[in-house]
């Protein structure tokens, strides 16, 4: 599916409406170089489990932000992280799948979760010029989607 958002605040409601269609166990990967819009996507996605955007940040140095909210909501930025055995001491393994909902900043860095437990969500976000963003969503529950 391809969304086309003209404005960081449609990416945000781009974002929200990804996120009314997660459920627990949802592993949402997000691809996109710097500057494409991969917070401001997840400040949408969050916003849709009652946590405030501004809680919200590229968590450069925070590999991984969880918020106590039902599911569970992980926000999860490998921006920093070289090799997935880099990941080997965060528990980033026990978190994903489950009961939880994860939202991974470049998942490239992740390396192959084909074999993780949960339904795997793939979303690439290209800069198109100005504040347009082509955003394409692989694996979402389009029987929600259609529905909202």
């Amino acid at each position: 599916m391809r969304v086309r958002s003209d404005s960081p605040a449609g990416t945000e409601q781009t974002g929200q409406k990804i996120g009314k269609c997660l459920r627990p166990g949802d592993i949402v990967c997000l691809y996109g170089d710097l500057g494409a819009g991969k917070t401001t996507l997840v400040r949408g996605i969050a916003s849709a489990f009652g946590i405030s955007g501004r809680d919200i940040t590229s968590a450069s140095f925070t590999v991984i932000a969880e918020y106590p909210v039902s599911p569970s909501f992980y926000h999860i930025d490998l921006y920093r992280i070289k090799s997935p055995n880099d990941l080997d001491s965060t528990g980033i393994w026990d978190l994903l799948g489950g009961d939880a909902i994860s939202v991974i900043e470049w998942a490239e860095n992740l390396g192959d979760i084909t074999g993780q437990r949960g339904n795997i969500i793939r979303i690439r976000l290209s800069d198109s010029g100005s504040d347009t963003r082509e955003i394409m969503i692989e694996g979402i529950h389009e029987d929600t989607w259609n529905n909202l």
